[in-house]
């Protein structure tokens, strides 16, 4: 099956995790891939290195500022996505947070999700997505698909990110 995690909403990265720990206690092998996020900037990070091991990687650069980052953003988005290729050999779940995000940034492309995709399919591979603004293909060649909606956040009202809320 393909899940996609998307909306505007805080929780997509979470239910990417809740996932993760479900299969996990079905005893399924589960790799779990990060496009954006560097290496120990989120608390997630190091519970699923724990749990995973080889099978994480947070392989991103962080957040995309000037269109000078983007060769930099777009090798990275290149060695997760080889990464991810590779958990499809093993995986019975592959899981790739804001995967969304790559695509719409344009450090991932279409047809590589695509790629990706039917790869999963061809192997029985659950494949999980997150981010921001699934595009309409994507929505459509879903199985799952689950829009987080923000409906209150305390950033609104000048409140720093939180440890162990936000990251």
């Amino acid at each position: 099956m393909i899940l996609v995690y998307t909306g505007d909403g805080k929780g997509k990265t979470s239910a990417c995790v809740g996932q993760t720990v479900r299969a996990l206690g079905q005893n399924m092998v589960v790799a779990f891939g990060q496009f954006m996020k560097r290496d120990g900037q989120a608390g997630e990070q190091a519970m699923l290195a724990k749990l995973l091991g080889e099978r994480f990687f947070a392989g991103g650069l962080g957040f995309l500022r000037t269109d000078a980052e983007r060769p930099a953003h777009r090798e990275a988005a290149l060695r997760v996505l080889g990464w991810a290729h590779e958990q499809l050999e093993q995986a019975d779940m592959l899981v790739l947070d804001e995967a969304l995000y790559a695509l719409s940034a344009g450090i991932l492309e279409q047809q590589e999700l695509e790629e990706l995709m039917a790869l999963a399919r061809a192997r029985d591979c659950h494949l999980v997505l997150s981010g921001r603004s699934a595009p309409e293909w994507l929505v459509d060649a879903a199985d799952l698909v689950t829009s987080m909606t923000e409906i209150k956040h305390p950033w609104r009202t000048g409140v720093k990110a939180a440890p162990g809320i936000e990251f």
